[in-house]
């Protein structure tokens, strides 16, 4: 993965850059990009074996080129990390709806208390440093227009939605009231490789491919009709980039979504097609994913396409198989 040109020569060579969760899927994918930008990398991974984070998401010449502290990001031995950070991509946290829900408490730690404990340390150790931190377009639950604007309200569905919410106001009242350069990106579903396959509780995509992999079976909730647009993780990681790099206002929130989306059934299709392995079948709506579903929701990127000059560019069916090649060629660690 090679970031564009104008933010590699310009703004990260050379420079200190802090990531947290960076063991992770986006994580491991934006550290990958700073090393061969020339950054000089820590990564802050609690290495939570239900979360994804792993050793082997980074190649072995990256984990030998960043400083790996292995803590949960809200201990105080982060501090010292930080103060030495220009840029703090705070990508840490927990994903997964269906835990959310079974253990809620643990989620609104992990995505709440401890992101506001974070940003404490940020205050402390190094508040002129940029801080860009993931949040999700699960923080809007359904959609109430065909394409989700910022200014679309905030009614999560679960959990996890409002514990992301909570992380994503903290981020913004950090830079309104203590002056932290903060900018906040609600991701819709990515996908690509790194992506963790290994449970049925993480997001659709990943129990999606993995089926494809193995040839099994993708079940498909209801009718399968619900709409999804996805970003395949190159285009996640060019938006992160450009965020650190640009000016922009601090305390803004910008969606990143993808200008086409698809039906679950299309995309399972397209899985089965592009694999040659696989079938689909239709299931009855489980009580515990129903009452969470939002339904068809895609997000609109207008603002940070005027803010940052970023427009996805990998459609679904590249961004598909160039996922499942990189599966297929390291099966033997992530399935």
């Amino acid at each position: 993965m090679k970031p564009s040109g104008y933010v590699d020569a310009v703004h990260y060579a050379g420079r200190h850059c802090l990531v947290t969760g960076g063991l992770g899927f986006i994580g491991s994918n934006l550290v990958i990009a700073l090393v061969n930008s020339g950054a000089t990398v820590t990564v802050i991974d609690s290495m939570v074996p239900s979360h994804g984070g792993a050793l082997h998401n980074l190649p072995n010449d990256v984990v030998d080129a960043v400083k790996v502290h292995v803590a949960p990001i809200d201990d105080e031995s982060v501090g010292g990390h930080l103060a030495t950070s220009e840029f703090i991509f705070n990508v840490a946290g927990q994903v997964s709806h269906v835990d959310s829900m079974d253990d809620p408490l643990n989620d609104l730690y992990l995505n709440g208390q401890s992101q506001l404990a974070f940003l404490e340390l940020v205050r402390k150790f190094q508040p002129a440093a940029k801080v860009v931190y993931t949040s999700t377009r699960q923080v809007y639950g359904r959609a109430l227009t065909p394409r989700i604007a910022e200014d679309h309200p905030t009614r999560p569905l679960d959990i996890n939605g409002i514990s992301k919410l909570a992380a994503d106001h903290a981020h913004r009242v950090y830079a309104s009231a203590f002056g932290l350069d903060t900018a906040i990106l609600r991701l819709t579903n990515t996908y690509g490789p790194r992506l963790r396959l290994s449970t049925d509780r993480q997001g659709f995509l990943a129990v999606f491919i993995r089926r494809a992999l193995l040839g099994q079976t993708i079940q498909l909730f209801g009718d399968g009709e619900q709409r999804r647009d996805c970003l395949f993780i190159d285009d996640v990681v060019e938006a992160l980039l450009r965020t650190g790099a640009m000016p922009t206002t601090p305390g803004v929130v910008m969606n990143l979504g993808h200008d086409q989306s698809a039906s679950l059934r299309e995309i399972a299709e397209c899985l089965v097609t592009i694999s040659g392995r696989g079938n689909i079948a239709l299931t009855p709506w489980p009580e515990d994913r129903e009452r969470i579903d939002v339904g068809s929701v895609a997000l609109s990127s207008d603002l940070a396409h005027t803010t940052l000059g970023w427009r996805p560019t990998i459609g679904l069916e590249v961004g598909l198989k160039q996922t499942l090649e990189f599966f297929e060629s390291h099966a033997d660690t992530y399935l």
